[in-house]
């Protein structure tokens, strides 16, 4: 399985942050960034839609331009990214999964990515419209549909709308869900995986990837320790 370092490398450095992304391309094989688009509609790397919890600044991320969001310390001194950034970041080094959170992000997201080699990256969104768009935006830009229980056929639904990949919550992998995603050609990636059990059961169930916290703890999960002679 192949391993994806959510947020960057959010257990050994502040998330979405460049340091993260560089600790995460140290171990991941894949990176991934949430992006959101500042006031004046440029794509930066956060989270949540409002600051307070991963920065110094206080209210929506939509009322900063990206000169502002930039000023910001996003902790232990580290910057809000632009995606642009992070892009430049991985390319490569690593692959790199790009979550859309805001549906009507697709165009500005896709003007960044569309300048940049696209075999090594991956747009995912919980939002099937916004994998529509950057679809026809981009049609040789892969795509992944990330699900939860609001969704109840995942599979299904990945299909419909020509993914290339299928996201479940951990709670949500199951052998039939793999199996189901594999006869469709879907590549299977389960989110969050942050113990060896999971990672072990995620591996016997037939998942492809998976997203962990701790990218560089998950590469030993992966490795059966040497037992010294």
């Amino acid at each position: 399985m192949f391993i994806v370092g959510h947020r960057g490398a959010r257990a050994r450095a502040p998330e979405n942050t460049l340091r993260a992304l560089e600790r995460g391309i140290g171990c991941a094989d894949v990176v991934e960034v949430d992006v959101r688009l500042s006031r004046d509609r440029v794509p930066v790397v956060i989270h949540d839609a409002t600051l307070e919890r991963t920065t110094d600044g206080r209210g929506a991320v939509g009322r900063f331009t990206a000169n502002e969001l930039a000023r910001l310390d996003a902790g232990e001194g580290e910057k809000i990214p632009l995606l642009e950034e992070a892009v430049a970041c991985a390319a490569g080094r690593a692959g790199l999964f790009v979550e859309i959170k805001e549906r009507g992000s697709e165009e500005a997201v896709c003007r960044t990515l569309r300048d940049h080699p696209l075999d090594t990256i991956v747009v995912v969104s919980f939002h099937r419209e916004s994998i529509e768009r950057v679809r026809a935006l981009l049609p040789g830009l892969r795509t992944g549909l990330i699900s939860s229980r609001s969704d109840p056929d995942p599979v299904e639904t990945a299909a419909a709308i020509g993914a290339d990949a299928v996201l479940p919550g951990k709670d949500l992998l199951t052998a039939d869900l793999v199996g189901r995603a594999h006869h469709r050609g879907l590549i299977v990636i389960p989110w969050v995986l942050n113990s060896a059990d999971e990672v072990a059961k995620a591996g016997r169930l037939g998942a492809d990837g998976f997203a962990t916290d701790d990218p560089c703890a998950a590469r030993g999960w992966l490795t059966p320790p040497e037992i010294p002679l």
